[in-house]
């Protein structure tokens, strides 16, 4: 089956399109599955790993909502798969390739979000959360064997955010799909906890874009179909690249930078910091399966890897302690 399915995707997709059967490989080589292509099979060790299964802890924007119906970096991880996996049916590239990125570009982000990773990197300054998602696929899962996923796959992840950009059209459509989720639902969030109102939104953007949030995806990915097909490029158009990027900057104005999201980066940065500091010292309290590597990055490891809640609950424990310095 898995020689069939390859031998319909060179019939049907795109000549850009990345085809499983001439994926560049892995870094250890492997018996293929005689199911699945090796996109497939990247996609469901992904799914099953314990870093994704962790992401539904996790904040995407608003740390501790008192709703449940706010996004968590699992939600935000699915909706940038369904956007990202629209634009490649359209553009006929590979939807198993593009939705494996799209599953495992956000593996290695911290705990409360944006705000952790600003807390950690300022303790670490080499950290970013690509470069953490890679180093989840590649050494911490499966007990410090790692996924052994495609160079593809890899390469999409690491690349979905940063200077860097993808070397496929579908890790392209990850980069360019993370932003059209987060923007659209950031500001839906923020709606509906009365951060920001419907009449506050930039009247340009809106106008060209739409006042809903199901409206103003539909016109960028339509867009982005429109202007990147049978190009080698994943782009938007100029007025609609403008009208999101003007929603983004007043997202960071009004919403991510706001003082209320200033004292949680406070506390943020507390907890992190004190977390740090305490395993730098104790380092043999760290899990047994991060004590194989340098102690900094251990402990980063171990720090970034966690949920929410359980950076907490473990910071009130060891306040409680007293083994805080």
């Amino acid at each position: 089956m898995r020689k069939d399915w390859e031998e319909q995707e060179e019939r049907l997709l795109s000549p850009l399109a990345v085809k499983s059967g001439q994926s560049r490989g892995r870094e250890r080589a492997e018996e293929e599955c005689p199911l699945r292509s090796a996109f497939q099979r990247d996609r469901d060790r992904i799914i099953h790993c314990k870093a994704f299964r962790r992401l539904k802890h996790k904040a995407q924007v608003f740390i501790d909502p008192k709703s449940d119906h706010f996004r968590t970096r699992l939600t935000h991880t699915l909706e940038v798969m369904q956007i990202s996996r629209t634009i490649a049916r359209a553009l006929r590239l590979n939807e198993d390739l593009t939705e494996a990125v799209a599953l495992g570009h956000d593996l290695g982000h911290t705990p409360f979000g944006h705000a952790g990773e600003r807390s950690l990197a300022a303790i670490e300054p080499g950290f970013r959360h690509n470069r953490q998602s890679l180093r989840v696929a590649d050494v911490l899962e499966r007990e410090g064997e790692g996924l052994n996923l495609t160079w593809e796959v890899r390469d999409g992840i690491l690349n979905h955010s940063g200077e860097g950009l993808p070397q496929t059209l579908e890790g392209g459509i990850v980069r360019l799909s993370d932003r059209i989720a987060y923007v659209n639902h950031d500001i839906e969030d923020a709606l509906a906890c009365g951060l920001i109102s419907p009449q506050s939104l930039p009247r340009a953007a809106v106008a060209l874009l739409g006042e809903r949030r199901s409206a103003r995806i539909n016109v960028m990915v339509l867009d982005v179909i429109k202007n990147s097909a049978e190009k080698n490029g994943i782009v938007m158009s100029v007025p609609v690249a403008q009208a999101m990027t003007e929603l983004r900057d007043f997202l960071f104005e009004q919403v991510y930078n706001r003082e209320e999201a200033r004292l949680e980066e406070a506390q943020v940065k507390t907890v992190i910091a004190d977390l740090y500091a305490y395993y730098a010292a104790h380092a043999g309290k760290l899990p047994s399966e991060f004590q194989k590597y340098p102690a900094h990055q251990a402990v980063c490891d171990y720090i970034a890897g966690m949920t929410d809640v359980f950076a907490r609950a473990l910071h009130r424990r060891l306040a409680a302690e007293g083994s805080l310095i």
